[in-house]
């Protein structure tokens, strides 16, 4: 589970977040929501402790972010804008290696990789290295790795970004098995048609703040729309405190 209280964030003069509060639950998918600048990759960056805020607080698992970082990251797993995988290595040894970070034993890493390689269909690439490959595979790859560790809380930057019509389905029904295993996730997304499909809350951020958060259903009935899309522009429109 995660919580956030009141959480900001200021680069000199500019207010990148300021006092966003909200809770992500277990066995949900959360989304996050935004137009481009308005605080959604900051707060995830302070979620998973790439940055700390100058005021408030977010807890994961009751694990406060800027207190205990090492214990947070053991408890999440980070799919970023920046997936990063390392060209030179092979699918499996880009996971092992996160695994051994992690520091799971040999034993636990196999099994773990093993299971992976399923869920996410990658037989055909496992021994391959990652040279070359497709954004579709790059992400499994990523994702993966994220996920090594088996963390409870899962926080997904754009996660269909790139992606075929295929390749997207696959990654949605994916993201989905994750909510039926009990995970709690936080996903960001521009695209309206994958909101509504996945996310059972929402929480939208204009201007560094949260202007709404509720269910799908109750953004339209506090919108007075009847698509998710005209709710967002309405909400990031007037700022309204919504929530």
């Amino acid at each position: 589970m995660i919580e956030v209280q009141n959480l900001s964030k200021s680069f000199g003069k500019v207010n990148a977040v300021q006092n966003v509060s909200f809770s992500a639950a277990n066995g949900q998918i959360t989304g996050l929501l935004g137009p481009n600048g308005a605080g959604k990759s900051t707060t995830l960056r302070m979620l998973y402790t790439l940055l700390k805020p100058n005021s408030g607080l977010a807890r994961i698992d009751g694990f406060d972010i800027s207190q205990s970082p090492i214990e947070v990251q053991t408890r999440i797993g980070v799919l970023s804008d920046a997936q990063g995988i390392y060209e030179r290595l092979t699918t499996r040894e880009n996971i092992r290696y996160f695994g051994q970070l992690h520091g799971m034993s040999d034993q636990e890493l196999e099994k773990r990789m093993a299971e992976l390689i399923v869920m996410l269909d990658m037989h055909s690439i496992a021994d391959r290295r990652t040279k070359g490959f497709s954004t579709g595979e790059r992400l499994k790859v990523a994702i993966a790795r994220a996920l090594v560790h088996d963390p409870g809380n899962v926080l997904l930057d754009e996660p269909t970004n790139g992606l075929d019509v295929k390749s997207t389905r696959a990654m949605r029904q994916f993201i989905r098995k994750l909510r039926d295993d009990g995970k709690c996730v936080i996903l960001t997304s521009h695209i309206m048609q994958e909101v509504v499909a996945l996310c059972d809350q929402i929480v939208i951020i204009s201007n560094g703040g949260v202007a709404a958060q509720g269910t799908p259903d109750e953004l339209l009935q506090k919108t007075g729309k009847d698509n998710l899309e005209d709710a967002f522009i309405e909400i990031i429109g007037t700022d309204e405190g919504l929530a």
